[in-house]
């Protein structure tokens, strides 16, 4: 049987007021992307997906692949990598730029070298790490990518594990790199509290000498709530960061790139971040766990299942003139069984004036078996008889 999209309204939401006319914004960026991860609402979007050079933002995918592997227990926090003569002559020094300061034949802990990476942007700490883990850089950037296509980043493509210039065949977009930030924060959300908002970093080398640096991320300390991720720069790229903020559980994910300056940066992360928070506001939609709608199952146990909200879900609107909202449940259907409870099998998607849909998942409430032969064969009947 041939997938039908299926559209069913939520008659409770339906119509409800809200506002209207987007919040005028300008950024200073020349790229730039705002997104509430609360509703899935694009708030801002300034070249999205046009293709750029990620500078150290292409670190979070390196730090992805590391916490993805001490999720599964194929990776250890107080695990120890070596520090190669080879790989130190390469990152060491002013023309290596950002650097944790390893020194050759250093035995670095996986932890350590994750501090060097998130909080000090160490170009050293990530080539460690790669061939740490997987014995040579380029096959740990094989791992990049391959995660990379996993989270469905599709115009994004690694050729080093630090973003050091490569003449393009590194490059990302800013839809890419929010996704990613995204994927970090509800994939490791104990990881990401961790590491990603230490506001500086102290380590001591073999002579003694102590080294501290500060976290370059604009919003800590200067935002309520920023807990991360990762700014970049290079000539190339130009100044580029890519940030969150939580906000009476309100979350916001931020991109910005090919700012002139470090303070512009600054300046504008802060600026950009503050008018999400501000401009717009969210209205509860579905708590956790509340049934939404229903959907048909082909050949399955119960002819039906229950369309639940897997997290409090709202809409994201902006402060502004009153106006209507719609919302119906989207999925393919009849969804054919089996049916794990919590599986994601449709969306709820809230149209409002002036503003892209928002769409959020609603997942299966309960299992749903495979029908038996007699089901099976009472579903063939019907199928010949229409």
């Amino acid at each position: 049987m041939k997938p039908v999209l299926f559209v069913s309204f939520a008659a409770l939401v339906a119509a409800v007021p809200v506002t209207a006319a987007a919040p005028p914004y300008e950024s200073t960026a020349k790229v730039a992307f705002l997104q509430d991860l609360s509703s899935g609402a694009v708030l801002y979007d300034k070249g999205a997906d046009v293709r750029m050079p990620p500078a150290s933002m292409a670190k979070m995918m390196t730090v992805y692949v590391a916490f993805d592997l001490i999720k599964q227990g194929k990776l250890k926090l107080d695990q120890t990598f070596a520090v190669r003569p080879e790989t130190w002559r390469q990152w060491h020094g002013p023309a290596a730029g950002s650097t944790m300061f390893l020194e050759t034949g250093e035995q670095v802990s996986v932890r350590d070298l994750l501090h060097g990476i998130v909080t000090l942007s160490g170009n050293d700490a990530c080539v460690v790490l790669a061939e740490g883990i997987s014995g040579t850089e380029p096959a740990f950037v094989a791992l990049m990518n391959a995660k990379a296509k996993e989270l469905g980043l599709a115009n994004s493509h690694f050729g080093n594990s630090n973003g050091w210039p490569d003449e393009g065949v590194t490059y990302v977009t800013a839809r890419d790199l929010a996704s990613l930030a995204r994927s970090t924060i509800e994939d490791f959300p104990e990881l990401y509290k961790d590491f990603y908002a230490r506001k500086d970093y102290s380590r001591t080398l073999s002579d003694g000498k102590t080294i501290n640096q500060e976290n370059r991320d604009p919003l800590l300390g200067r935002v309520s709530g920023a807990d991360g991720l990762k700014t970049g720069h290079t000539e190339e790229a130009g100044y580029g960061f890519t940030g969150s903020a939580e906000q009476n559980g309100r979350r916001l994910v931020m991109v910005v790139a090919g700012l002139d300056s470090f303070n512009g940066r600054i300046e504008e992360s802060v600026r950009f971040i503050d008018w999400g928070f501000k401009a717009w506001t969210t209205k509860p939609l579905f708590t956790k766990g509340r049934k939404v709608e229903t959907a048909e199952v082909q050949l399955g146990s119960d002819s039906e299942v229950g369309l639940v909200a897997p997290r409090n879900l709202a809409v994201t609107l902006p402060n502004g003139v009153a106006g209507t909202m719609q919302v119906k449940v989207v999925y393919n259907g009849p969804i054919k069984a089996p049916i794990k409870a919590g599986q994601h099998i449709a969306d709820l998607v809230v149209t409002t004036p002036d503003t892209p849909p928002q769409t959020m998942p609603l997942v299966a409430e309960s299992d749903v078996g495979e029908a038996g032969f007699f089901g099976r064969a009472w579903a063939g009947l019907m199928s010949i008889f229409g």
